[in-house]
């Protein structure tokens, strides 16, 4: 009974090691030298373990020399640990390619259903464009500054009507949108506001989701306080360490906000597309500390 429970225990530990750290960084084609390296060691170290209970218990114990052999137990027990292996990771990767593909089936739900509420909101985009065209010759010349507002205005629904078809945009064209949104912004704040967008000069040659960034950037100015005697501010750092992207919007609030207040459905729903878009793989980390509220998101360059 306990040479069951003993090599069940040694068995449970080997599939674990595997599962969550074996697994993992091979499917994502990352230290594969270093996974091999892991999983050697975990065969071994079963092996010898195992090896080392068989020889007592055959051997000072029950006294059995059939079993007392070393080669014996070592071909055995290899044999039991390589077997239970492949059969649990079998199951494992069984389960997660099940996972994964209920994941597909529900995003293109998800973006069917979007599409469809798309069509049903779209203004014309001939009609939109022409208006924007004839507001802009109505400015006087002289108005620079309003002018050039419209320009930005009218290169933003470009690229919301005409390049965020695909599934993923180039990051530069990402930030120049997040750039054009938020010097709009800039122009209807007073002097006792302080924006910064800090935009990293590695931050090209990948490509992400289009206007996935955008609810965050709302949600700060939406929410950003509005004290007349002290500052009020917001950061956005949009950055690139090796293949990891970083993004992060922190901004001021009123003290006595709640925290619904500050979050509400736009960062649910930018959550549940995060979820169907990248499953486990990215880090959202959503923080109101007394008069800051913080949103930080990681996402792997794939």
């Amino acid at each position: 009974m306990l040479e069951v429970v003993l090599r069940n225990i040694l068995l449970a530990g080997a599939i674990y090691s595997v599962i969550h750290f074996v697994i993992p960084k091979l499917a994502t084609g990352k230290r594969i030298i270093s996974s091999l390296f892991i999983l050697i060691a975990v065969i071994i170290s079963y092996v010898l373990l195992k090896n080392s209970h068989d020889l007592y218990l055959y051997g000072a114990v029950l006294d059995d020399p059939e079993q007392k052999s070393f080669f014996f137990n070592t071909l055995y027990n290899f044999s039991i640990v390589l077997f239970y292996l492949a059969f649990a990771s079998a199951l494992h990767l069984s389960k997660e390619w099940y996972l994964q593909q209920e994941l597909i089936r529900k995003l293109e739900v998800e973006k069917l259903s979007t599409e469809l509420e798309y069509l049903r909101a779209q203004i014309n985009p001939h009609f939109l464009f022409n208006s924007i065209n004839t507001i802009y010759f109505q400015i006087d010349k002289q108005n620079h500054a309003a002018r050039e507002t419209l320009n930005k205005f009218s290169d933003m629904l470009r690229y919301q009507l005409y390049e965020c078809n695909a599934d993923k945009i180039e990051i530069e064209k990402e930030v120049k949108y997040l750039d054009s949104y938020v010097n709009l912004q800039r122009l209807r704040m007073s002097a006792n506001y302080t924006v910064k967008f800090i935009c990293s000069e590695n931050l090209n040659n990948f490509r992400i989701p289009p206007l996935l960034l955008i609810p965050f950037v709302e949600n700060a100015f939406k929410h950003v306080s509005n004290y007349a005697d002290r500052s009020n501010g917001i950061t956005i750092h949009v950055s690139k360490e090796e293949d990891t992207f970083n993004f992060s919007v922190v901004n001021t609030i009123d003290s006595t906000a709640r925290a619904s207040e500050n979050g509400g459905i736009g960062l649910k729903n930018v959550t549940r597309r995060l979820e169907l878009l990248y499953g486990t793989r990215y880090t959202l980390d959503i923080q109101k500390i007394a008069e800051t509220f913080s949103v930080t998101l990681e996402l792997p360059i794939l």
